[in-house]
């Protein structure tokens, strides 16, 4: 008998943050949103992110994410019922959406940029360079000197990493608390599908080793 996995809870943090990460590069990164004064799309963004990763990935009922999310039954109807090609068409004069929505992001945009992002962060499409970035730019804004180097030696990596054979030779003489970066990768499980995960597996590792 076959038996199929279903996707571990403790996961949806996760696919949720990479699929909002998506959302925001889909609709031109969060410097066009600034720049448009449209920062106020994020929580839409987020909670569309939310209701198609449960949706999707989860198969919950649209009364249980309305009830996990904090919507209506009707708006996460609008959300996961979005239309893309209607959205991807949407985007192609990017500056027309914006002035057309500037002040909040309709329900069936966010729906739609939503179901987009998932379907790119599935197929893999970008999606580890954008996540590579992100926790890049909050190491370094966290000032966690090996977590910004770690990430800064993994740019033009392909996720998911199956084994530290792949990524060995890019840390020749590199530490991470007094310990070579190799020992210590070489240490890891395998696979280790983002960024985040690699960062978390390392800090577990420091850890166990008292050196966190």
């Amino acid at each position: 008998m076959v038996v199929i996995a279903e996707p571990v809870e403790q996961d949806l943090e996760a696919l949720v943050l990479r699929v909002f990460l998506k959302s925001i590069d889909v609709l031109g990164g969060l410097s066009k949103l600034a720049d448009y004064k449209t920062l106020t799309w994020l929580p839409s963004l987020a909670r569309a992110a939310y209701c198609v990763v449960l949706r999707e990935e989860y198969l919950k009922s649209e009364e249980e994410i309305a009830q996990r999310v904090g919507l209506t039954i009707q708006t996460v109807r609008n959300i996961l019922r979005a239309d893309t090609s209607k959205v991807m068409e949407k985007l192609k004069s990017i500056e027309e959406l914006i002035e057309e929505e500037k002040k909040d992001l309709k329900v069936h945009t966010a729906g739609g940029v939503a179901k987009l992002a998932y379907k790119l962060v599935k197929e893999g499409q970008e999606e580890a360079k954008v996540f590579l970035q992100y926790c890049e730019r909050i190491a370094y804004a966290l000032d966690i000197p090996w977590a910004y180097m770690i990430l800064k030696k993994l740019k033009g990596t392909d996720f998911p990493i199956n084994s530290p054979s792949d990524i060995l030779d890019r840390f020749e003489n590199i530490y991470i608390k007094g310990r070579t970066a190799k020992e210590v990768l070489t240490e890891l499980e395998y696979p280790i599908r983002n960024p985040a995960e690699l960062l978390h597996k390392i800090k577990e590792n420091l850890k166990m080793h008292g050196l966190e």
